[in-house]
């Protein structure tokens, strides 16, 4: 979008002295988003899928078309930013104007499309949706709308604070063209914030229930954590406003840092955090076990089968000597229970530091431990998945959690 305004304003006013920054821009890009992004891509789908299979299964066959058209996007996308930077000064004007604009459709298509899957990873899109399994019943839900808005502002916002690098890298050879374009960038980036701070509060008034209970145990930090991120950057937009040649290099590069790391990752965070206990669609637990029906695509609620016959017995892939608990393999067959029920939430190590299991049940006697299991089953707390087992395997879990902290 910034991209399609910048070609917009050089091509009306006749600024041929903003093409060295848009093309400065467009390898940025170029290298970035797009060959930096292809990099990475195969692997965060690789991670995904190994740490929850079930629910990668899920988000493909609820939005198969949704992402085949997304990919469609995306691939206009990659052609695009090449034609961007390589074919500005080589085609028409009005024509390489038509091509910014539709690229930045195609980004805003993608970023829409992805923002009604991941959605639905927090929040299904109706309670229809479990009657109809329909895609458009889980994409169009409460939280799909303020949630695209928010993306939208914040990436606003960071194309404006990673314009302030690029303008800021041009203050040698240009220092009145990189003032300029620093305080326009100022601007871009205030606008964005501001819409980013908006549907961020629109956005929490739609979380499930799990959701508060989860961002409850962190409030207080995160509301200060955005305090002083929007404090910090509210001075960094104004001072690149009224003082742009105080904007370097070295202090733009650090606050890309600061908002990559203080705000987007922390945001990303506390996003799957707080889809606890689920992975996707309020149905599949993040211990990849289903929760409850849903009738428009066949899926079945297991856990009254787990009730009845225990994780050990309901599960495909146990190995035969684990099936049946005794006293010879009660600790082996309670380690694996503990990393089939917990470790996809808690660390199991001594030295874990996501939430460590051994750490909090520290001295704790077994029969502590299985009153806390007991407690789970009954839905003591909303962020845990409610997993009721048999006596035999929570008697096992017990024993080797205990075992672990002596």
């Amino acid at each position: 979008m910034l991209f399609a305004f910048l070609a917009y304003k050089a091509y009306k006013e006749d600024r041929s002295d903003l093409y060295p920054y848009m093309k400065k821009y467009g390898m940025f890009l170029l290298i970035f988003s797009y060959v930096i992004g292809s990099i990475t891509g195969p692997g965060i789908w690789y991670t995904a899928t190994a740490a929850s299979p079930r629910g990668i299964s899920a988000l493909i066959h609820n939005f198969v078309w949704v992402w085949a058209t997304e990919w469609v996007f995306f691939v206009y996308e990659v052609i695009g930013v090449f034609a961007l930077v390589y074919f500005m000064d080589k085609i028409d004007r009005k024509t390489h104007l038509k091509l910014t604009f539709s690229f930045a459709i195609a980004s805003v298509g993608t970023l829409a499309l992805i923002i009604g899957i991941i959605s639905f990873m927090m929040w299904p899109g109706t309670e229809a949706f479990y009657a109809t399994g329909s895609a458009s019943d889980a994409f169009f839900g409460v939280n799909t709308f303020p949630h695209m808005f928010l993306r939208i502002g914040f990436m606003i916002m960071m194309s404006g604070v990673i314009g302030m690098l690029i303008s800021s890298a041009m203050k040698r050879e240009n220092p009145e063209l990189s003032d300029e374009l620093t305080k326009t960038m100022g601007y871009v980036s205030m606008i964005g914030g501001f819409v980013t701070l908006f549907f961020f509060m629109w956005y929490m008034g739609t979380l499930p229930e799990n959701a508060y209970a989860v961002f409850a145990f962190q409030k207080d930090q995160i509301i200060l954590n955005r305090l002083y991120l929007t404090a910090l950057f509210s001075l960094y937009f104004i001072l690149a406003i009224l003082k742009p040649r105080f904007i370097s290099v070295p202090l733009s590069s650090a606050m890309i840092f600061v908002i990559l790391i203080g705000g987007l990752w922390q945001g990303e965070k506390l996003r799957e955090s707080m889809r606890k206990p689920y992975v996707a669609g309020q149905y599949i637990y993040s211990n990849q076990l289903i929760s409850r029906d849903v009738e428009g695509k066949g899926i079945k609620n297991e856990l009254p089968l787990v009730a009845e016959k225990g994780l050990l017995r309901a599960t495909p892939w146990i190995p035969e000597h684990l099936r049946n608990l005794t006293e010879g393999n009660q600790l082996e067959a309670g380690e694996l229970l503990v990393k089939m029920s917990c470790s996809h939430c808690h660390s199991l190590e001594k030295t874990g530091v996501y939430r460590p299991l051994q750490a909090r049940l520290q001295g704790m006697p077994k029969e502590g431990i299985k009153a806390i299991i007991d407690s789970i089953g009954e839905g003591a707390f909303v962020y845990m998945p409610k997993l009721v087992l048999p006596e035999d395997e929570k008697e096992a879990m017990a024993a080797w959690l205990v075992a672990q902290n002596y």
